[in-house]
């Protein structure tokens, strides 16, 4: 169903045309009211009789809703829940995730969209987004036409092949670009109306899904190499024909892979990678956080990662831009950082090693000079004798790889050490954080992927804050939207991720929590998005006449879910 927004001139105030009556404003998510629709509208609108005569206000429906959310008795099913209010009612539904945020961004997120990928083909009710399968090359346009919005904001879109740290979950991956494009909406006011989720269907290796009776995906293994680059390449032909403003967001997509697909289009298309950029915008604001707590300068850091993929070098070359604008050479910058893998700390002779890890790896003659047992397998442990780091970041997605000797040896090396297990969900975090607490005798500043409950120690309550990119992502995209940026940058996520440090109170950090709490994520979102504008414009990728007015501009541009007059208008 078509409708616009319009404005009355009479009055100044805004409402919704539609060109349709009747029933099909109540089966329209986008139109739908439900009890809330006012006498004058049921009957201008042929919907008498249609609804119960008592009519609600927002908070009533917001009542009635949560009461239903409450009642659920699993995760999972108010996933369901959640998703059949968007898809009855998306007004109601972005209302009641802002007003309990804290409660509800984990379940329509990590972690509990990492279960609902799993069971996606179980758990499938209603379309929403855009499915492209392999057999649809040479038609890609076509269907992207088929959407029926004009001129889109953003398009987040997945392969499904690594699925947050769950892996291949072919079509059901479909979750994950929902998911960010609700957080797009919810954390920065980036309109639903406007966005449009996309999978990539080249098959699935997960045998579990290819033998599932219920799978909605190709039936077949997972097409690569030449051929898959031909179909990413038309898809993103398409992309350009068809939404030539579009921003694209690539989203799960296997390590090398992203990469790769984020250097051959980064300058050809308005597009970034939140698994590589937006995790870096998000670790580098909570680490700026992290050293007004040691009060160290960035130039004195010596950060270990374990975990070297996509998102670790992704981090590492945001690091080594703000390492540089601390004072240091690019070279300098590099060589603060060490990566270790499951194979040991990555060695520049190691064979083997893939290419996208080959920066941040050490030199022979380097680790010829260091203490330990075996030099072609140097342990996180050992690493950490020899280097002694400062930071510790996981994004290997393994539990338990910070043990208690790891932890220990972090608290021996500094007073206030910095350890962050990012990787997600939960169930895959490096350490716990009460025991990275606990081994530390309290001293770790302590951020996670996930979200945890805040730990009581020794009379002190720490918050644990969560990593979390959507304290980023949405305002980068907002920003990219609102200014039609004809690229993305990594300066952009050096500028957001200032902007998101600056937003940390003293009260957060009195909590060692070194990012801000999700009730004000809005605010938070727009200043990324006045960054981002600034950092467009001074690169030339944006009009200078953007800025003026900026911060009321972007303030307009974010979508408040609220009902809005609805008039039929032939």
């Amino acid at each position: 169903m078509k409708f616009s927004i319009k404005i009355d001139q009479a009055t100044g105030q805004r409402y919704m045309a539609v060109s349709t009556k009747g029933r099909a404003l109540l089966f329209n998510y986008e139109t739908n009211k439900g009890t809330a629709f006012s006498n004058r509208e049921r009957e201008e609108l042929d919907l008498e009789g249609l609804l119960p005569p008592q009519i609600s206000n927002m908070k009533q429906q917001l009542d009635r809703t949560y009461e239903n959310f409450s009642s659920k008795t699993t995760n999972l099913e108010k996933f369901i829940y959640l998703t059949a209010l968007q898809d009855r009612n998306e007004t109601l539904y972005y209302r009641l995730l802002l007003e309990h945020i804290e409660e509800m961004m984990p379940v329509v997120y990590t972690p509990v969209v990492g279960e609902a990928c799993q069971k996606f083909s179980h758990i499938y009710r209603r379309g929403r987004g855009v499915y492209i399968s392999y057999h649809d090359r040479g038609n890609i346009a076509r269907i992207l036409r088929n959407v029926g919005i004009e001129n889109p904001s953003i398009i987040v879109v997945t392969d499904g092949e690594r699925i947050l740290g769950l892996g291949d979950q072919g079509a059901g991956g479909m979750g994950i670009p929902i998911g960010k494009l609700c957080l797009y909406t919810l954390c920065a006011g980036v309109s639903p109306y406007s966005t449009i989720p996309i999978t990539l269907d080249v098959g699935t290796d997960n045998e579990e899904r290819l033998e599932d009776p219920l799978y909605i995906g190709l039936r077949q293994k997972r097409i690569r190499g030449e051929a898959y680059q031909e179909f990413i390449d038309e898809f993103v032909g398409a992309v350009k024909e068809v939404f030539p403003y579009v921003c694209l967001q690539w989203e799960d997509f296997l390590k090398g892979n992203a990469i790769h697909q984020l250097n051959r289009f980064r300058d050809e298309i308005c597009s970034f990678n939140d698994d590589i950029q937006g995790t870096a915008g998000v670790v580098l604001a909570g680490l700026y956080s992290a050293l007004r707590i040691t009060g160290k300068p960035m130039a004195e850091q010596r950060i270990v990662f374990a975990g070297a993929g996509a998102s670790a070098q992704g981090i590492s070359d945001l690091l080594v831009a703000a390492l540089q604008e601390d004072g240091l050479s690019e070279q300098e910058a590099i060589e603060r950082i060490w990566t270790v893998d499951s194979q040991g700390l990555c060695a520049k002779d190691r064979e083997g090693l893939a290419d996208f890890k080959l920066k941040f790896a050490r030199a022979t003659s380097e680790i010829n000079g260091y203490a330990c047992r075996d030099k072609s397998r140097i342990s996180l442990e050992e690493t950490l004798d020899n280097v002694k780091p400062t930071i510790l970041i996981g994004t290997s997605g393994h539990a338990g790889t910070f043990t208690e000797a790891v932890v220990r040896k972090m608290a021996e090396f500094n007073e206030r050490p910095i350890i962050f297990p990012l990787s997600n969900p939960t169930s895959k975090t490096e350490v716990i954080p009460s025991d990275a607490l606990s081994w530390s005798g309290g001293r770790a500043i302590v951020a996670t992927g996930s979200p945890f409950d805040p730990v009581e120690m020794n009379g002190k309550r720490f918050r644990i804050g969560q990593a979390n990119n959507a304290l980023i992502f949405p305002g980068v995209g907002l920003g990219v939207a609102v200014s039609r940026a004809r690229r993305v940058t990594d300066g952009m996520f050096l500028d957001s991720a200032k902007a998101m440090a600056a937003m940390v109170t003293q009260k957060d950090l009195d909590e060692s929590a070194v990012y801000p709490n999700l009730t004000y994520i809005r605010e938070c979102s727009h200043s990324v998005a006045c960054e981002t504008i600034r950092r467009a414009v001074k690169e030339g990728h944006a009009e200078e006449a953007i800025l003026e007015g900026l911060e009321e501009t972007v303030r307009r541009a974010m979508w408040i879910p609220e009902y809005l007059p609805i008039r039929y208008e032939e």
